[in-house]
């Protein structure tokens, strides 16, 4: 099977070598861009919480902060180990799972991500709010070709939607399923846990439909 990855470039090496070693062709084909948002600083001291939801924002929370976190809860165990661990990680990773799971009250919050990112935890918590990123769309200069196309995030759908290709699609979790539909994007399969593991779980049920 010919498999579309869309990740941004410099974060898809893990999906195409895991692909690659179960036989698909892979084709990459970044449709996001991560832009930096600043240098400055960004002190954690004084917060009882410091909530990651991605791992391109655990990273860079990592390279600016200043002090210790008291404690830490990202949304996933892969932005877990980019931060360099994490006080709490949900058995479910969304939003709404690491709302479910943070021990009330909460105290002092601060949520780190990216510019466009969902506000729940940040309305919900009464966080405070520092954006580290934004992401940008990638056109390609050629649509690409194959015979499944991974959607690892809500952008990357919206920007795939915009491409106009019938491609069946697997998704990364439920807020880049919505996004991918309403673009317009045939998604037949979620991943059933969102990360890697999913993905390629949820890739390996699409090939297996498609062969049979």
């Amino acid at each position: 099977m010919r498999i579309i990855v869309t990740r941004p470039a410099g974060q898809e090496r893990e999906l195409v070598e895991r692909l690659v070693a179960l036989r698909h062709e892979v084709v990459h084909c970044p449709l996001v861009a991560v832009e930096l948002l600043g240098d400055g600083p960004v002190d954690v001291s004084g917060y009882d919480w410091v909530v990651v939801t991605s791992a391109n924002g655990a990273r860079e929370l990592r390279r600016r902060m200043r002090g210790t976190p008291r404690r830490v809860a990202a949304v996933g165990r892969a932005t877990a180990e980019a931060f360099g661990g994490a006080d709490l990680v949900p058995a479910v990773a969304t939003q709404e799972g690491l709302l479910a799971e943070l021990p009330r009250p909460a105290g002092r919050v601060l949520f780190a991500g990216a510019e466009a990112a969902r506000r729940l935890l940040v309305d919900e918590l009464g966080a405070d709010f520092v954006p580290l990123y934004r992401t940008v769309e990638v056109v390609p200069g050629e649509p690409p070709e194959g015979d499944l196309v991974v959607l690892a995030s809500a952008s990357a759908a919206r920007a795939f939607g915009r491409l106009g290709l019938d491609i069946p699609a697997v998704s990364i979790g439920p807020q880049t399923t919505a996004a991918a539909r309403e673009a317009g994007v045939d998604v037949v399969r979620e991943a059933p846990t969102h990360d890697l593991a999913g993905l390629l779980a949820a890739i390996g049920s699409a090939a297996c439909s498609s062969a049979s």
